[in-house]
């Protein structure tokens, strides 16, 4: 499995519009962060988790030119609403669409002229797939869904071989943690350093990671507010680390 980060950054992305703080007006590459996103290269197939605003540009930067599928954590902005780009690489086969039934309808309800029974030449094919929370496959890759809590909003992260993906949750359901055991890469959002309502600190992400006791830890999802790069990232135990955008792991 090959892992690439085309995105680390929160809602909003580093840096912030109007912001001049020591973060968004660095210089180091790390401290500029897509919204989240990753790449998951597998079995031949490639996936991405969330489609971001950033999606095109992310795309281009990787130098991919092909989806197998594409799977949803959840139907806020900045984790769908790339979809309509993928217009380019869906013309042939089309492309499909993992997500919760409320994911589902909410793309629908967003981009509605991409459902339409007349077409209007050139939108995205996109073939929408509901899923509950249960393994599924997509071309022959299982991906095992996990409940987590945006708040009080259910969404989901995935497990994909030993790797999880996990973002933008506040807490993890007692009983999801069995889907996390034995795990070689775990990625999970860490918003800031300090407390948000409805997103992981840095502090509680790191007790989590204590929990789940992966080989190795990524944080991702993070806004400027966590800190430069080059600093933040000295201070973490040696089998975690920040994530930063075009970072590529092998798992």
């Amino acid at each position: 499995m090959k892992l690439t980060f085309l995105g680390t950054g929160t809602s909003t992305g580093v840096p912030e519009i109007g912001c001049t703080c020591a973060v968004c007006t660095s210089c180091d590459p790390r401290d500029k962060r897509l919204r989240a996103s990753l790449m998951v290269e597998i079995q031949e197939k490639t996936l991405l988790i969330d489609c971001s605003p950033d999606f095109r540009y992310q795309m281009l930067r990787s130098g991919k030119t092909h989806l197998d599928g594409i799977l949803l954590t959840h139907e806020h902005y900045d984790h769908v609403s790339g979809l309509d780009d993928i217009r380019p690489i869906s013309r042939e086969t089309g492309m499909d669409i993992y997500a919760e039934a409320n994911v589902v309808e909410a793309i629908r309800t967003r981009i509605p002229y991409v459902f339409r029974e007349h077409k209007y030449p050139g939108v995205p094919d996109l073939y929408l797939h509901t899923i509950l929370n249960q393994s599924f496959e997509v071309k022959g890759i299982e991906v095992q869904p996990i409940r987590l809590m945006h708040a009080a909003l259910p969404i989901i992260g995935f497990r994909i071989g030993k790797m999880a993906y996990l973002t933008d949750l506040k807490t993890i359901p007692e009983e999801e943690y069995f889907k996390l055991e034995n795990l070689d890469v775990l990625i999970m959002n860490a918003l800031k350093f300090g407390t948000h309502l409805s997103h992981q600190g840095v502090q509680e992400a790191l007790k989590q990671i204590e929990r789940i006791n992966p080989k190795q830890a990524w944080l991702t999802h993070m806004s400027h507010r966590v800190g430069l790069h080059a600093e933040i990232d000295k201070r973490l135990p040696a089998h975690i680390r920040f994530a930063y955008d075009g970072l590529v792991l092998p798992v």
